[in-house]
C-alpha cells in the first residue's frame, strides 16, 4: 500500500513535469525585436567611440528612392529618452494619426554628459560641481563635422533636421541655437539649464539665420529659477523679433523635471509639424 501510494506520487510528479515540458515548447520563437541599428562611431574630434540608437521607419527598406527627416536626440541612450521618444516619432507618423513624416531617429548615448553639453563657466559652482564641464564646443563640433555627415552617408536623409535636449541637453541645444543655427531646421528645447554660468548665454544676441527655424520650449512645474529662465528664453527670442523664427512656449504644470520630455516632444513635433501640413 505505502509503494502504490509513492508511486502514485511519482507518477503526478512525472506528469506534472511533462505537462511543463509540453508547455514550454509550444511557443516557436521568431527572431529578436529590432526598431533599427545600434553603432559604434569612433570620433577623432572626441577621441572616443559613440554609440549611437538608430531608429529606422518600418518602410525604410521598402522604398529605396524614399528619403527622411532625420530627429538628433541628446541622451539617447537606450536606458534615457532613446526608446520612448522613438515611439512617440513612429506614432505620429502612423498614416492614421498622418502629423509627422516617416523619420529617423538618432539618439546618441552619452559617455559625460556634463562634459559635453556646457560651455565653460565662470561661476565657482558650476566649476566645482560639475568638474568635467566646459567642453560643449568639441562636442558641437562632432556633430557638424562627424556625426551629421556619416548619417548623411549611410541613410537616406532629407535636408530637414531637429534636435531635441532637456536639462543640460536643452542648455547645449540653446547653445546651438545661438551659435551655430545653421545645423538645424527644428530646435525643442525642454526644461533648459539655463541658470548655468550666471545665465550668460541667453542674455546674448543669437546669430542670425539663413533659413526658417522652429523653436519650442517647454518647461514643468520644476522651481522659480528653471521655470523662470525657460520663460526669459522666450521672451528674449520673441523679442529678437526675427520673420525666419517661428516660436512657441509651453508650461506643462502638470509635470516636473523628470517627466516633462515626452509630453513635451509629442506636443512640439504636433505643433511643428502639424502646421507644416496646414499650409
Amino acid at each position: 500500500m505505502l509503494l502504490s501510494r509513492h508511486f502514485f506520487i511519482l507518477f503526478t510528479i512525472f506528469l506534472s513535469i511533462s505537462s511543463f515540458a509540453q508547455k514550454k515548447d509550444s511557443f516557436t520563437k521568431k527572431g529578436d525585436f529590432s526598431i533599427g541599428e545600434i553603432i559604434e562611431l569612433p570620433s577623432n574630434i572626441l577621441n572616443e567611440k559613440r554609440t549611437l540608437n538608430i531608429y529606422l521607419p518600418h518602410n525604410y527598406d521598402k522604398n529605396k528612392s524614399k528619403t527622411y527627416p532625420v530627429i538628433y536626440l541628446l541622451d539617447g541612450s537606450a536606458d534615457e529618452d532613446f526608446i520612448h521618444v522613438a515611439g512617440a516619432v513612429q506614432f505620429l507618423s502612423f498614416s492614421w494619426i498622418n502629423i509627422l513624416p516617416e523619420t529617423i531617429v538618432v539618439g546618441i548615448g552619452n559617455v559625460d554628459r556634463k562634459r559635453d553639453f556646457t560651455y565653460p563657466s565662470g561661476n565657482e559652482i558650476d566649476q566645482r560641481e560639475l568638474p568635467t564641464q566646459g567642453h560643449s564646443g568639441k562636442f558641437i563640433q562632432f556633430i557638424e563635422k562627424e556625426l551629421q555627415p556619416f548619417i548623411n552617408q549611410r541613410y537616406r536623409t532629407a535636408s530637414v533636421k531637429t534636435l531635441i535636449g532637456q536639462s543640460l541637453g536643452g542648455l547645449l541645444a540653446t547653445e546651438i541655437l545661438f551659435k551655430h543655427s545653421h545645423l538645424f531646421d527644428n530646435y525643442l528645447i525642454v526644461s533648459p539649464s539655463l541658470w548655468w554660468d550666471d545665465e550668460k548665454l541667453q542674455k546674448s544676441t543669437p546669430i542670425s539665420h539663413k533659413s526658417h527655424k522652429n523653436v519650442y520650449i517647454a518647461v514643468g512645474t520644476e522651481g522659480k529659477v528653471m521655470e523662470r529662465v525657460a520663460k526669459d528664453l522666450y521672451k528674449h527670442l520673441k523679442s529678437d523679433a526675427r520673420d525666419n523664427v517661428t516660436l512657441h512656449f509651453e508650461f506643462l504644470k502638470n509635470k516636473t523635471h523628470g517627466d516633462t520630455l515626452h509630453q513635451a516632444v509629442y506636443n512640439a513635433l504636433e505643433l511643428i509639424f502639424g502646421s507644416e501640413k496646414k499650409k
